[in-house]
């Protein structure tokens, strides 16, 4: 297998676990961190007086130094590289958005010791100049973390709605740093009551210095081969906007864009978890067919066209962030004779037509990659029926429905490219078997993950945290947002176990579906290989999910380990 180094955005499954089973799906190995220096967690101690909380501290950040020195340790074993900048400048996602006391100086010389961290990007380059260096970065999102070094959920609320306020237009540098609490009617807005918006503003300047920094000292300079900057939790109008429109203007003007991407160097677009998935894409494609071109990319709408959907965490319509994924993943959109195309669910009531076209591909022998738009951050129940009533669902190169559409697009784009770029590829047997093993588990947990856990079962989990909460000044639908701190050390073990529970009934449940009818004869069938217009097929034989698998990774009901293990033949 290719080794490729991966720094991810944080240990959270839709960045890693997921992350790294794609790369073997599509023939790489991915070298990571040790985990404890991506660990990240939200708080996970409590200061309390009875039944009264008092605040909560605690969180855990990534090692930045450690991961510095892991990528120089590295560089030479492996063949390429995908790194956050989020990770190796800040120790995480939640890291890059820490209150600050201070924005940082002036720049380009604004923090000495995060220039030092980011210029390991320009080292490994100058030694390597021939190894792909692919970064995502992320534009800091407009709320707070909650239970994050003491923020409460109020805080997230109020900083997202504050923070979403219209701001007045700025295209300098300097003048967007100075303006985040400029309306756009040129007067200044008041305090706030849940969190600290000076300090928040120190946050944003200095990421956002960070973010000047790798376009104009990185990707400028020739060190980054391929740019991803996702928008993180955005919107429409608010303190993100300004930022956005600069870096669009530095692609178009300083990476030859058009339009505020460049689609051979930098792409900016509402996504952040997917942006892992995108770059190993991106990354298998450029390692298993070099320059053969790029794969063609078809895109059918069922519902209303992408074009007037707008999710609510973003700022760009459905069907540009599908346009602009697309580019990140090294693909070309066609409107006619592509390799792969995307069935893009908008309206539950297009589900027949949908399926419809879905079961033709499969017999015409037609790369297909399905997202759901419908589901609000989980999937759809009359779309999931649908699919797990089909055979042709197991051959699914790519399907998602988890969280923002943008999330959606990226892990279903990202699952469906790095595949293909291995099934036309791939000649030796050995290698064929374990990646189609790895595609047909990752497949499989879509399912289980997006359905089972996010639509069926997280509601039993959270009723009952919430049930048991054990302090009284605080809602308790906040519950199930940090467990480890609202419930009893009882009352999390026996959720856990609940959780084990449910996940060994759902697996049976799911593996007994058509989509995938496991160790039956006449299951379902997944791609192993793909020579021209002709497929080499496997069945699906058997699954496993060892009990103590399924696990509150942050302590938390939204964000579950889940690793299933799909054997094909």
């Amino acid at each position: 297998m290719k080794k490729v180094l991966y720094v991810p955005l944080d240990d959270r499954p839709v960045n890693l676990d997921d992350v790294i089973t794609l790369g073997q799906s599509a023939g790489l190995q991915l070298i990571t961190p040790d985990p404890m220096d991506i660990r990240n967690r939200i708080d996970s101690d409590a200061e309390a007086s009875g039944d009264q909380l008092i605040r909560t501290c605690s969180p855990t950040f990534g090692n930045t130094a450690n991961i510095r020195q892991f990528i120089l340790d590295h560089a030479a074993k492996v063949e390429g590289f995908i790194i956050s900048i989020d990770m190796l400048a800040y120790g995480g996602l939640i890291g890059s958005r820490r209150l600050r006391e201070n924005g940082g100086g002036d720049y380009p010389n604004y923090d000495s010791s995060t220039a030092h961290l980011v210029d390991v990007i320009c080292q490994i380059k100058k030694r390597y100049p021939h190894k792909p260096v692919y970064v995502l970065d992320t534009i800091m999102r407009l709320a707070t973390t909650s239970f994050t070094e003491g923020l409460t959920y109020d805080a997230y609320v109020e900083s997202r709605n504050f923070m979403g306020q219209p701001r007045q237009a700025y295209t300098a540098f300097n003048d967007i740093l100075n303006g985040y609490n400029t309306s756009n009617t040129d007067t200044q807005y008041g305090d706030t009551t849940e969190f600290n918006k000076e300090q928040y503003y120190n946050a944003r300047q200095h990421k956002f210095k960070t973010n000047y920094y790798v376009l104009d000292r990185l990707a400028r300079r020739g060190y980054i081969d391929f740019l991803a900057v996702g928008v993180d939790d955005a919107k429409t109008e608010g303190v993100q906007i300004n930022e956005i429109r600069f870096v669009e203007n530095f692609i178009n003007r300083s990476l030859g864009g058009c339009g505020g991407q460049n689609p051979n160097l930098a792409i900016i677009l509402p996504d952040a978890d997917g942006l892992g998935h995108s770059l190993v894409a991106r990354m298998a494609n450029h390692l298993n067919r070099g320059r053969k071109g790029r794969t063609k990319f078809a895109l059918q709408y069922y519902g209303p066209h992408g074009s007037t959907i707008i999710n609510p965490y973003e700022y760009m319509s459905v069907h540009d962030n599908i346009l602009r994924h697309i580019d990140i993943v090294g693909g070309q959109y066609v409107t006619s004779s592509p390799d792969i195309e995307i069935i893009a669910i908008t309206d539950a009531a297009q589900v027949p037509s949908a399926m419809a076209r879905i079961d033709a591909n499969g017999p015409e022998n037609r790369a297909t990659v399905v997202i759901d738009f419908v589901g609000q951050g989980a999937a759809n129940a009359a779309i999931t029926d649908a699919l797990l009533g089909s055979q042709d669902t197991g051959r699914l190169l790519g399907y998602s429905a988890w969280n923002t559409a943008g999330n959606k697009i990226g892990l279903s784009l990202g699952m469906g490219q790095a595949r293909y770029s291995f099934l036309v590829s791939e000649k030796k047997e050995a290698a064929l078997e374990a990646a189609v093993n790895a595609h047909g588990s990752l497949l499989f947990k879509r399912f289980l993950k997006d359905y089972f856990y996010k639509a069926v079962a997280i509601g039993e989990i959270r009723t009952y945290s919430r049930s048991h909460g054990k302090y009284s000044n605080f809602p308790q639908t906040m519950a199930d947002q940090n467990m480890l701190v609202f419930n009893s050390p009882e009352d999390y073990e026996y959720m856990l176990t609940l959780l084990r529970d449910r996940m060994q009934t759902l697996v049976s449940t799911l593996g007994d579906k058509p989509a995938f009818l496991i160790g039956n004869s006449d299951g379902a069938l997944n791609v192993k290989q793909i020579c021209g217009p002709s497929w080499r097929l496997a069945r699906y034989c058997s699954v496993n999910l060892p009990y103590d698998n399924p696990d509150f990774l942050w302590g938390r009901a939204f964000e579950i380990t889940l690793t299933p293990a799909v054997k094909l033949k």
